[in-house]
Parts: C-alpha cells; structure tokens; sequence
C-alpha cells in the first residue's frame, strides 16, 4: 500500500485482537492486488442496547487506481451477527469480491453476452417435424420442432428470422434453442 492503513475504533475500547485480524485480512487484500493506494477501516458500536445486545458497524474505503471501493457491514441489520471478529471477515470478503471486480474491469475480463447467431428459415416440413436455415454464411443447419422454444414450430414460416444455438449432431451441424424474432416474435 502507498499509505499506511488506518483503523479507528468508535464508541468502543481500541481492540489489540481486532486490530491484528483487520492488518491480517488487509495484507491479503495487498497480495491479490499490489496497486492498492490506501486502506482506512472504521469499527463503530454506535448504539449501545441493554436489551438487544451491541451493535457494531464496520466500514472500509478501498482507495485504488481508478476509484474507491467502500464497505459497511452492520451487525444489527447483516444477519445478526453479533461476534464483531465475524463481521469483520464478511466485510473483508464483500471488499474482496469487490476488488476482483474492480481489477476485472481494469483488465478489461468483463463479462460479455454474446448474441446468438440469426439465420432464417430455408425449408420447414412441418408434418414431419423439422427444418432447415441458412445462417449468414450461407450455410444450411438442420433443426428439429423439439429445438423451437415455446412450441412455436407452427407459427414458424419459411424466411422467417430466428436466433438459434449451434450444436454438433449426428450427421452434421444442428441448431438448438431456436427462437424466433423480429417484431412478431413473443420474447
């Protein structure tokens, strides 16, 4: 880290135990990413309650290149957690994902969805349940009416747009997940 990291504690006595396990759980933060600029933690017990026991909050701001990552875990609203060691961790597990998030995108390793390829409808032999389309490339894959989503084999027309997923058949390319679309298609 470029600065030291920073605790405090609020409205509860400084904790030699604590302090160790949140020094712990930063330097493994340090070792998934070494350009991590700075790290303030702040453990509070903002109300103190006879009856329902102490609350705690952590919080932890995350300085990176690029940003700030920012946690707040609250024992009295996460789940009950009342053991301020165990809030602690899950705070440190919620920066962690945030952080290979954070680094993900920095990478450029996001997550992309790929459209489906389209093709249209070449032949249909409805009787016989199956087809065929011609995707972009100008090739012919077979499908069967079991591959059309929703049931929608008969409302299928030759020329038709549909999306479809390619899979290897037994005598060749097949298409599965076929779906139509377009503006009469019911998505």
């Amino acid at each position: 880290m470029q600065r030291p990291l920073q605790v405090a504690f609020h409205n509860l006595p400084h904790s030699e135990a604590i302090e160790a396990r949140i020094a712990a759980q930063a330097a493994t933060l340090e070792s998934c990413y070494d350009r991590i600029q700075g790290c303030r933690v702040v453990v509070d017990q903002p109300h103190r309650h006879r009856k329902d026991g102490n609350a705690f909050q952590v919080r932890i701001d995350l300085t990176v290149p690029g940003g700030e990552l920012v946690v707040k875990r609250d024992s009295s609203t996460d789940r009950g957690t009342e053991d301020l060691d165990a809030l602690v961790l899950e705070a440190f597990d919620d920066l962690r994902r945030q952080l290979d998030d954070h680094v993900g995108r920095l990478r450029g390793h996001v997550k992309t969805h790929e459209t489906p390829p389209h093709a249209r409808i070449l032949r249909l032999f409805p009787e016989q349940g199956y087809g065929f389309l011609e995707t972009v490339d100008g090739r012919e894959i077979y499908f069967h009416r079991n591959s059309v989503m929703n049931g929608d084999f008969v409302r299928l027309a030759v020329g038709a747009e549909v999306a479809f997923v390619e899979e290897d058949g037994d005598r060749g390319p097949q298409a599965s997940t076929v779906r139509p679309v377009g503006r009469h298609s019911h998505q």
